[in-house]
């Protein structure tokens, strides 16, 4: 941190390491300290995935903005250059974002991918012009007092930059400013901005909006609890937040199985940690079938090999979805790829990615679509599919563990084309949990929640229009639930259905139709032996596991059950 002298210039982090082959550049542009330090807490994770490079701009460098831009300009065109169906991401933090959409506005026919963290480009609607006022004005000597006024959002930066280099740094940034916002027009690349709603120095929040509404590709993720120094504050993750909001791509496009990223064990512990009192309130219970019919607890039944199909009914809202990633997770080392409404991975209409789809994202769900399962099942993924979809999890009053399928399958001659093994699992414990006490057709009565519902689904993603019945009323919303002291969540899967070698036999219309019919009746059956069984389990009541736990330290997760 003391001045060294010298032009900008790249370094790579030692805590980077080598990443995977064919990786992409990540190219860090600094805020106004221009130490480059400030990935230090993402620097090994992102050293994974990317070949990252940090820009140091010495303390006592007065490079013009022109220079700069082009110094960083000609790092992006030598790297397109070199690998050209390979994408370029640049973060820029404060400053730095500033510096990334000049550079991107000049070079729109590269394949860029932005990542801006609180971008100055709200300098004149901050604090930031009085101070430079100030500071020009005013002796050396008050300078500190200053520090203390104005710089408490951006700690330590008066105990880095003497006050010359400080009126240099906001004087650039002041053109870096209107530099990029008069050029948005011009930039083509994907933009993620990450905005903090307590950011102190610059709008943050309000920016964020307004370049999502003037760039054409922009998505936005706020921070709820931070201030200006996003990555050296929150515990979010950089890489988490890319993978999740599925940025993270290796060639000109994102293909959602061939470039994702499974959890990493961070991710998986911090996920485990934030699920915990989830899991203590309803201890889930996992069996499986063997291959000769045995039930017994765990997954010891669960194919070693894959193609894997899971397919089984929805609990209401999903909310058992995390239990199963974690679960397959922990026990199996296995990613399960659920595939779901789109509506779960989508932005609202402010280009807002939410938490739940971040987390989504990381956990490997995609979009429901043939062309998804086909991918999977190409890789040899283990796929979870809901064949209930919508009007399932969003079912309505006296409607617990009741299936709507479609008539006609939808995945068995797909599932056979590639061998599959097909495992029909049963799941029960919604109705020990919560209890509806507003459905849909009770919010249709009532005028006002009528129309914004009607609203709402005219502009969302409709799923199996083209079908008959009630499966096709996938109208989205959210029941009111009351929850209850919970019981527990009880999980049969099925004996393995084997198709290798049966893919003739299972092109047949009338036989797959066949094989749909019985995997839907063995989730039922499934269903049915829960529900029975969970009568014995003598701690399927929250208070008599936690009186157990309490006397014998057992972990929630290992509370006895029911004899299979």
């Amino acid at each position: 941190m003391k001045p060294d002298g010298g032009p900008p210039r790249w370094f790579c982090p030692i805590s980077c390491g080598r990443p995977l082959k064919d990786s992409p550049v990540l190219l860090y542009l600094p805020g106004l300290d221009g130490l480059g330090l400030g990935l230090i807490l993402h620097e090994k994770a992102l050293g994974k995935v990317f070949e990252v490079r940090s820009l140091h701009i010495p303390v006592q460098d007065r490079t013009p903005l022109e220079d700069l831009v082009q110094f960083v300009e000609e790092t992006v065109r030598l790297e397109h250059a070199y690998s050209p169906k390979k994408p370029i991401y640049l973060v820029g933090d404060s400053f730095g974002g500033c510096l990334a959409l000049a550079v991107a506005a000049r070079n729109p026919t590269i394949d860029l991918v932005i990542i801006l963290v609180n971008p100055a480009t709200s300098f004149e609607r901050s604090q930031l012009p009085t101070l430079l006022l100030l500071l020009e004005a005013l002796p050396n000597l008050l300078y500190g007092a200053l520090n203390l006024i104005f710089l408490s959002a951006i700690r330590g930066l008066g105990d880095i930059l003497p006050k010359d280099a400080l009126i240099w740094r906001l004087k650039l940034l002041q053109s870096a400013a209107g530099y990029a916002n008069s050029h948005l027009q011009l930039i083509t690349a994907e933009v993620l901005v990450l905005a903090s709603y307590n950011d102190k120095l610059l709008p943050s929040k309000d920016e964020a909006l307004r370049l999502a509404r003037s760039l054409t590709k922009c998505g936005i993720y706020f921070f709820k609890d931070n201030k200006h120094r996003i990555l050296l504050e929150s515990d979010d993750n950089l890489l988490t937040i890319i993978k999740g909001a599925s940025k993270y791509r290796r060639t000109s496009y994102h293909d959602s199985v061939k470039d994702y990223l499974p959890p990493s064990m961070s991710e998986y512990r911090r996920e485990s940690k934030g699920h915990w009192l989830y899991h203590l309130a309803t201890s889930p219970v996992m069996l499986s079938t063997l291959e000769d019919g045995t039930i017994v607890t765990g997954l010891a039944g669960i194919p070693s090999d894959g193609p894997v199909l899971f397919v089984s009914n929805h609990m209401l809202l999903g909310l058992d979805i995390f239990i199963l990633f974690l679960q397959f997770l922990k026990e199996k080392r296995i990613t399960l790829r659920a595939l779901g409404h789109p509506e779960n991975l989508k932005p609202d209409h402010q280009s807002v990615i939410h938490n739940i789809s971040i987390l989504l994202g990381v956990f490997g769900m995609l979009p429901v679509t043939a062309i998804n399962l086909f991918k999977l099942f190409s890789t040899k993924s283990y796929v979870l599919l809901y064949p209930g979809g919508a009007r399932e999890a969003l079912h309505r009053k006296g409607e617990v563990h009741k299936l709507f399928w479609p008539e006609e399958q939808e995945f068995v001659r797909m599932a056979a084309k590639f061998g599959a093994t097909i495992i029909p699992f049963g799941s029960v414990g919604e109705d020990d949990v919560s209890e509806v006490i507003m459905d849909y057709n009770d919010m249709m009565e009532i005028p006002a929640l009528n129309y914004s519902l009607q609203e709402f689904n005219k502009n969302s993603v409709r799923l199996r229009q083209d079908k008959e019945g009630e499966v096709a009323n996938q109208q989205l919303h959210i029941p009111i639930v009351m929850p209850k002291i919970p019981g527990r969540f009880y999980y049969l899967f099925g004996k393995p259905i084997r198709t290798k070698g049966l893919e003739k036999v299972l092109n047949d219309k009338e036989n797959s139709q066949e094989l749909y019919m019985r995997i839907k009746w063995e989730v039922e059956k499934n269903i049915v032996y829960l529900m029975k069984k969970r009568e014995e389990d003598p701690y399927r009541w929250f208070m008599k596991r936690v009186a157990f736990q309490a006397k014998t330290g057992t972990p929630w997760d290992q509370v006895p059950t029911f004899e299979p």
